[in-house]
């Protein structure tokens, strides 16, 4: 079985708005996730993204902005070496309809994990909201609450040196 690092997007990985970020042109990858992401995959972890983008269902953007956003991403991360197994979203939101995917819902984290063949016991969720924690925890994910736009470098380091 395999070791995973779940990641929610916005405010663990990129720049927290507030609000949804609508527009390519708002989306910033945080400075400090470089290391903590290379770290983990050094470590043999792989990393996926549980994001919720509730915008969609809202009319607030599209898929199509969505997939630029996250092309880029990818594709940033990739020119340093870190490559995300994959990203996990959904696009409901509960003012319109309701969903089983949602976090703090745990199906995303459950595909991932039958997916991956992911052993929850030895991954982490690292987000910045308690629905993230409860997400990965409702599956026996240890989750790791941490401030919007945090560097949570020194939490990468704490885990790798368990291993």
């Amino acid at each position: 079985m395999q070791k995973a690092i779940f990641l929610d997007r916005d405010g663990v990985l990129n720049h927290e708005v507030g609000d949804y970020i609508k527009r390519f042109e708002d989306f910033i990858l945080l400075d400090h996730i470089y290391e903590g992401l290379k770290l983990f995959s050094n470590r043999g972890y792989i990393l996926i993204v549980v994001t919720n983008q509730g915008g969609i269902a809202k009319g607030e953007y599209t898929h199509e902005t969505l997939f630029k956003i996250h092309d880029y991403m990818l594709s940033e991360l990739r020119n340093r070496g870190i490559i995300i197994s994959e990203i996990f979203y959904c696009p409901h939101h509960p003012i319109v309809s309701h969903c089983l995917c949602r976090k703090p819902g745990s199906l995303m984290v459950e595909k991932a994990i039958s997916k991956y063949q992911i052993d929850p016991k030895q991954s982490y969720f690292i987000g910045d909201k308690q629905r993230d924690i409860d997400c990965g925890e409702a599956v026996g994910v240890n989750g790791i609450l941490i401030e919007s736009n945090e560097n949570w470098l020194p939490y990468a380091q704490q885990i790798c040196l368990q291993v």
